[in-house]
């Protein structure tokens, strides 16, 4: 669980008005009774009025209320634009997410900004680049990035010939008409960056433990040298 979503779920706990312990706390989101404390401490800091101490418990003035979320013009305008891009070029879960994602947003924006999301000028139209093949594709392989699976390619080269890869899925770039999956490649012992559209199959091989010298912060490290390097 993501740190802010368990400092939610803290006060969506306590607003409830018991008293509960740290302990308590601990147990229902799994983590340590040292992470309430720091989580509680980071609370009151941040405004939330709750009231107690380590050993006795932890409750909430009655009254309190989480913030309505707000976003500016610009910020509606970059996020219904983005969506929309996800929608037109990303996998087809990625799809149906931003077509929720835009929903979400409209219902929580107040009444004076809530007819500018269809204002916005942005739009995105993919005109057949990506087919249904690599949509399923791009979200079959984002699942394996998240899920750290290995994965054995069937792979096209640009000739046509099918090699077989063994993989550990890193990152997805798109390149405005391609994506690509950025990988550590176990037969070349390297880095490889694999197009989609050239991906013919993408079997899951077992779970692959991370590394500090095959992570996608290490390719990334990597390319920036080299580029400094053709700048030298």
């Amino acid at each position: 669980m993501r740190r802010a979503d368990r400092l939610f779920q803290i006060v969506q706990y306590l607003r409830g008005g018991r008293l509960l312990t740290a302990k308590m706390l601990a147990e229902r989101l799994e983590v340590s009774e040292r992470t309430i404390y720091r989580d509680i401490a980071d609370l009151v800091g941040s405004g939330v009025p709750i009231d107690g101490e380590a050993g006795i418990g932890y409750l909430m003035r009655a009254g309190y209320d989480l913030p309505p979320l707000m976003f500016s013009k610009a910020e509606i305008s970059a996020l219904v634009a983005g969506a929309r891009m996800v929608r037109s070029f990303g996998g087809a879960a990625m799809a149906l997410a931003a077509e929720e994602a835009l929903a979400k947003i409209e219902a929580v924006l107040p009444p004076d900004l809530r007819d500018r999301p269809a204002g916005v000028a942005v739009h995105a139209h993919d005109a057949g680049a990506l087919s249904d093949a690599d949509r399923t594709m791009v979200d079959r392989l984002d699942a394996a990035t998240d899920a750290r699976l290995t994965l054995t390619l069937d792979y096209r080269d640009a000739g046509g010939a099918t090699t077989q890869r063994r993989v550990r899925p890193l990152g997805l770039w798109f390149w405005g008409k391609v994506w690509t999956l950025i990988a550590w490649c176990e037969l070349r012992k390297d880095f490889r960056m694999f197009r989609i559209d050239r991906i013919a199959s993408a079997e899951p091989a077992g779970p692959f433990r991370p590394e500090r010298d095959k992570s996608l912060a290490a390719f990334l490290q990597q390319e920036v040298s080299r580029t400094d390097c053709a700048r030298d």
